[in-house]
């Protein structure tokens, strides 16, 4: 019997066959069912009952995002789109994984632009980590024990701070979509939403904080404003002269995480924000576009070469890297088409890294929900050259805790804190001053 059941959803026959090859191409998957259309797909959910569904956009009768919705809502499992390169496409699967999509995938191209086998083992990676996933977050939640540290773990603990959530607090994403994801790894059992009732302890020996001593003042916080509704209006210019600086990294997730980070900073934040979503071309575009029309910040996809200025938070384009680099006329972004690090460009310790020497502003980073460990080197050289700030996003939030957990394991992290207290906790910690 096949270990993982998927259900195959597109309009088109001869698609549908393609990703079906594929699919079973590997012996651990079976397609239990195909659909060609949302209406076919939410029955076939409820009759089939597959572990996960591969999701076109663009269908007769009821499209991917109505049927991902209806699915997210009614019964949620794990859910891969399958989405051109077209500007709509791009637009909706961003949309797609505010929503609840787990992750996503370019569509096989018959006009052999796109290797169809590099397409396959994508899919097939995505699937089974999201399957995984799933499963380990069903899994029935042993009951807490409070441990007695071991003398090893107080001291990897020092000096690390875990956050506690607040009991009121709901994430955009959760607003949006009803699905909860987990870790990485299958036997990392999740508790990403008990954490609203108690107190993550994350590490042995480590002190949970109340969430209360984190809350920035109502001038300069942001929090009450609702991210779910569009900003409207002229966004204030930023300068640039500024003595701080966000770096920010995540993959699988990253989306939902950064639309709950981003979107409740202030429109006065006094630092520029310069962010790594593991994405291909195009599809960051319009990520930075539907998270500037939701922020009080400007957002934009970086472009080679233009000043860093406070006040904008800067999406590193699919496909190259992107460093912070200085000149005797201030920050600027530089782009590189170098090659790919722990198999991404862009490269999250790459940015990270690029940072190491710009030692006269105060860093701050963050490593968000991704499979891998991407950031978390890049991250340690940060700490290690002075940064004030290295936030790791706590277990119970991540919907897959790979990259947070190699910043927490090789130590670099000074921080564990759960999504919806990241936003806050920069705001404070960009407000200090250095000789604070």
């Amino acid at each position: 019997m096949a270990l993982y059941r998927v259900l195959v959803v597109d309009d088109s026959a001869f698609m549908r066959k393609i990703v079906s090859d594929l699919i079973v191409s590997d012996e651990q998957f079976e397609v239990v069912a195909t659909a060609a259309n949302g209406v076919a797909a939410i029955e076939a959910v409820v009759k089939h009952k597959p572990d996960a569904v591969t999701m076109d956009l663009e269908m007769p009768e009821m499209n991917g995002l109505e049927a991902l919705e209806r699915i997210m809502n009614e019964k949620p499992l794990p859910v891969i789109m399958l989405s051109g390169i077209s500007e709509e496409n791009t637009r909706d699967t961003i949309k797609a994984l505010h929503r609840g999509a787990f992750d996503f995938i370019r569509k096989p191209a018959i006009d052999g632009s796109v290797d169809i086998n590099q397409v396959g083992e994508q899919l097939l990676d995505k699937l089974r980590i999201a399957v995984l996933v799933s499963r380990a977050q069903s899994k029935p939640k042993p009951e807490k024990k409070t441990a007695v540290p071991k003398p090893a773990d107080r001291k990897r603990s020092e000096g690390r701070l875990v956050i506690k959530q607040d009991s009121s607090s709901t994430t955009a994403a959760d607003n949006e979509s009803k699905q909860t994801n987990t870790s990485k790894n299958a036997e990392s059992t999740v508790q990403r939403k008990k954490a609203a009732t108690e107190s993550h302890t994350g590490l042995s020996g480590t002190i949970a904080k109340s969430a209360g001593e984190l809350e920035t003042s109502k001038s300069a916080g942001s929090a009450e404003r609702n991210p779910l509704l569009p900003v409207k209006g002229d966004k204030r210019r930023g300068s640039p002269i500024f003595d701080s600086v966000v770096l920010i990294g995540t993959s699988t997730g990253g989306p939902r995480a950064l639309h709950e980070v981003i979107c409740a900073l202030p429109a006065d934040f006094n630092a520029p924000v310069l962010v790594v979503q593991h994405m291909p071309p195009n599809f960051t575009r319009s990520l930075a576009q539907r998270l500037d029309a939701f922020s009080s910040v400007r957002v934009t996809e970086a472009v080679q070469g233009e000043r860093v200025i406070s006040g904008t938070v800067y999406v590193a384009p699919g496909g190259v890297h992107m460093e912070l680099a200085k000149d005797r006329n201030g920050y600027y972004i530089n782009l590189t088409d170098d090659e790919l690090r722990s198999g991404h460009r862009p490269s999250v310790d790459v940015l990270f890294e690029s940072a190491v020497t710009c030692g006269d502003l105060r860093r701050h980073a963050v490593l968000m929900t991704g499979m891998g460990s991407d950031g978390a080197k890049g991250m340690k050289l940060l700490r290690d050259s002075g940064a004030v700030t290295t936030i790791a996003e706590a277990e119970e939030t991540c919907v897959v805790y790979g990259m947070p957990r190699a910043a927490v394991e090789n130590g670099s992290a000074t921080d564990i804190v759960p999504l919806p207290r990241i936003s806050s906790f920069l705001v404070q910690a960009v407000a200090r001053r250095s000789n604070e």
